[in-house]
């Protein structure tokens, strides 16, 4: 799942892969700057769950 997953971001152009040609494999993934774009969307997202995260827990505990 995860190869996957890396594989699609890698065609999206959101990462970059970087294989070394050692015993054993090694491979290096870093952001694009395609990818590096999406990091104040995904910190804002956190920062939003960071601060509903206590009213989501209460709900979910409230309906069982």
């Amino acid at each position: 799942m995860l190869t996957e997953t890396l594989k699609k971001l890698e065609t999206d152009g959101l990462i970059e892969r970087k294989s070394y040609n050692e015993i054993p494999p090694k491979v290096e993934y870093c952001l694009t700057e395609l990818g590096k774009s999406l990091m104040p969307h995904i910190e804002a997202l956190v920062r939003w769950a960071q601060d509903n995260m206590k009213t989501i827990m209460e709900k979910r505990t409230a309906r069982h």
